[in-house]
């Protein structure tokens, strides 16, 4: 019990936030792109980003949408994982500015909008970790090994 506590478990921690952070952003991608879980699908969305006078609301409402869910999955699958942090991290950015005024998110603020993007950048950042699709397809997904502290 004591190796549990007193080492440290990279695979897994970037597994962990990589897979939950995945999920968000396809969840939100769904609601944007297809009107899934509530959203407004492309049409409600271009509509609440023409009240935020974004340019072309119908093309951002797209942008958004796919890099959300497209890039939630890239991430999910740990594959491609730059370029859909990249995109994922100015998505935020661009919320966090736009849509939000005030930092606490219990005011609408840009709290949640803004820890996404930097989470995100630290994924973009630090990598997907050895926990992902393509290596545990290829069998070369390494067990759950403590790295030394």
């Amino acid at each position: 019990m004591q190796a549990l506590f007193s080492r440290t478990y990279p695979g897994a921690g970037l597994a962990v936030v990589r897979l939950m952070v995945g999920v968000v952003f396809i969840f939100h991608g769904a609601q944007k792109l297809f009107g899934w879980f509530g959203g407004g699908g492309i049409a409600g969305t271009a509509g609440f980003f023409e009240t935020l006078g974004l340019p072309m609301p119908t093309v951002s409402a797209y942008a958004a949408g796919g890099a959300e869910f497209f890039g939630g999955l890239a991430l999910l699958a740990g594959v491609a994982w730059r370029p859909a942090a990249a995109a994922l991290v100015v998505t935020m950015l661009v919320a966090s500015f736009s849509a939000h005024s005030g930092f606490s998110g219990q005011t609408g603020g840009m709290e949640y909008p803004l820890t996404l993007a930097m989470v995100t950048l630290g994924i973009g950042l630090a990598g997907p970790g050895a926990w992902t699709l393509p290596a545990l397809l290829s069998g070369s997904c390494p067990a759950p090994a403590p790295a030394a502290t």
